[in-house]
């Protein structure tokens, strides 16, 4: 199997460097955070580098959400929903507005018909010439009552076609705030989201498990054939792993070479065997630059699982997982490993687990 990457230029580990640096300067490790800094040391935007360099050693998060806001605003959920609501006040208060004309109109349309009837009733006789004037009266007031209903169904129908382009502009955004910019699997946000429901319910717990995925000697790679090399092999491993799985199943990129799979209504050895597989197909491609021929292989990867049944919360199961991701590490790596093989795992009982 042979996979073409971009041609790259000696660089050096960006995520690991992006996380140093943050630490370095007392930044806190929020994903609005690492996503300045990421931008920033990568070069990719030289105004925006340029910015957080003129913030100096000790940058506040008031200055770093201000170029968040600025650089990455379609990320940020307060602004938009903010304004979404906005739309959605001014659009709902021009419909009560025309069905409050409308209903304007059928008031007097009912003293019209009202006047006519006591009209009617008042006199003791009808002439032609009268009953006439009475049926054109009535014929205005009626044509005139149908040419403002269709105007109010038009435009009423206008403001649900933009509510409902609204609707979807949202749907967007979110799909958008959740996605990773790079891969286009989920990023770490959704992932944070979709483990925490895994335990909202005692019966979908057991068949429900965890990977976690590390690319092996990422920092070497990135060494060796430089920045954009690396972001390359991280689109096509996540282009395995989505291709690899169910459509029902979660995958998203988690940190700078971190992976993570979320499998539902399955077994531990099916899961396995699900790990195992993407992991032989990552070892089997070939990452390749169609320009020079340079092979930036081979790329491994080490993977830990951990059954949902086996911990107690999302971040007991994540941490589980990552401890067989660390033995995976241990063991020489490329390889998956099951938390519940860990020798100082003694094994739970699933049938103890109760949701408080």
């Amino acid at each position: 199997m042979q996979t073409v990457i971009a041609p790259a230029k000696q660089g050096y580990d960006l995520p690991e460097n992006v996380v140093a640096t943050l630490r370095q300067i007392g930044v806190v490790g929020l994903p609005r955070n690492y996503e300045i800094f990421y931008e920033a040391l990568s070069g990719s935007n030289p105004r925006l580098s340029l910015e957080v360099l003129a913030l100096g050693e000790h940058p506040t998060q008031a200055q770093l959400d201000a170029i968040s806001q600025k650089y990455f605003a379609q990320n940020h959920s307060q602004s938009v929903v903010e304004h979404a609501r906005e739309i959605i006040a001014r659009e709902l208060e021009d419909v009560a507005s025309i069905l409050r004309k409308e209903r304007g109109h059928l008031e007097k349309y009912g003293q019209i018909l009202d006047q006519t009837s006591d009209g009617l009733n008042s006199r003791s006789s009808l002439t032609k010439d009268l009953l006439q004037k009475i049926a054109n009266a009535m014929s205005s007031a009626t044509a005139a009552k149908i040419d403002q209903g269709k105007q109010a169904a038009n435009v009423l129908g206008e403001k649900s076609a933009e509510l409902e382009n609204l609707k979807s502009k949202l749907e967007e955004y979110k799909r958008l705030a959740d996605t990773d910019p790079l891969t286009h699997i989920w990023n770490r946000r959704a992932f944070d989201k979709r483990i925490a429901e895994l335990y909202n319910s005692n019966r979908a717990i057991l068949f429900n498990a965890l990977i976690l995925a590390d690319i092996d000697w990422f920092k070497d790679i990135n060494d060796r054939h430089g920045h954009p090399a690396g972001d390359r092999i991280l689109q096509i491993i996540a282009d395995i792993f989505r291709s690899s799985t169910r459509d029902d199943m979660f995958v998203a990129r988690t940190g700078g070479e971190e992976f993570a799979l979320i499998v539902e209504g399955t077994t531990e050895q099916s899961t396995f065997e699900l790990a195992d597989n993407i992991r032989l197909l990552i070892e089997q491609t070939r990452f390749v630059s169609a320009q020079s021929g340079m092979d930036c292989g081979p790329v491994t990867i080490s993977m830990g699982m951990c059954m949902a049944s086996e911990a107690n919360s999302a971040d007991d199961l994540y941490a589980k997982a990552d401890r067989a991701l660390y033995r995976s590490k241990l063991d020489g790596r490329n390889r998956v490993t099951r938390f519940s093989s860990l020798p100082e795992v003694g094994g739970k009982n699933w049938l103890l687990y109760r949701k408080d």
